[in-house]
């Protein structure tokens, strides 16, 4: 009776993985992950990119970063795949697809 139980155990999946699947499938997935860049933004750009960032948003992929400030978004433009690398590197993930600076 006891080798059953442990028998159905192999089949289950880690329940990270299971949350994972119904994130995805329910769509939460991108706006959870948007929740954690805007979070972590500092720590993955440092705080000189982070207090002119204005504001952030994340979609399917594609991640906005907003700035006022004519030489950041210069230099954001230029270091577009840095930026992105940074973040998926951050989160051991590759979340962030492409990127867009306004």
């Amino acid at each position: 009776m006891q080798g059953s139980c442990f028998k159905h155990l192999k089949i289950m999946e880690p329940i990270g993985k299971s949350l994972l699947r119904f994130l995805e499938s329910a769509r939460w997935k991108s706006r959870l992950d948007e929740i954690r860049i805007r979070e972590s933004w500092e720590e993955i750009m440092g705080k000189t990119i982070a207090r002119y960032t204005t504001h952030l948003t994340f979609s399917n992929g594609l991640l906005v970063v907003y700035t006022n400030v004519a030489p950041l978004k210069q230099e954001l433009k230029m270091a577009q795949d840095l930026v992105i690398q940074n973040v998926n590197q951050y989160f051991r993930e590759n979340i962030v697809k492409s990127i867009a600076i306004k």
